[in-house]
């Protein structure tokens, strides 16, 4: 196989590796979906779902929105994690002077 190798032209040897690569992606993804098949199987053996076990989605769930960091001192109940965007309200705090610190929570 080496020697096969040798003789190929750069552009073979780079359409050969891009094959290689898809090869091996497919196979783990076979092998990931017989994965989690067997994970399911066992948690129905045991009367649950895989979700109710590992405690949540298992593919494509929502992402968390993290705990807050920050509140509005005017309305407890607006928070904010300090990720993403500032809310207008800690856009007007930091505009009057007032700190992020002084907004933790």
């Amino acid at each position: 196989m080496a020697k096969a190798l040798e003789k190929m032209t750069l552009e073979e040897l780079e359409a050969h590796q891009k094959e290689v690569a898809a090869t091996i992606k497919g196979y783990e993804k076979k092998r990931r979906s017989e994965c989690l098949n067997e994970l399911k199987a066992v948690a129905k053996k045991y009367g649950f779902s895989l979700d109710e076990v590992v405690g949540g989605k298992t593919k494509g769930g929502s992402k968390s929105k993290g705990v807050a960091k920050y509140a509005n001192p005017a309305d407890a109940s607006q928070t904010w994690t300090g990720r993403g965007r500032q809310p207008n309200w800690v856009k007007d705090a930091l505009a009057k002077g007032k700190s992020l610190d002084s907004m933790a929570i």
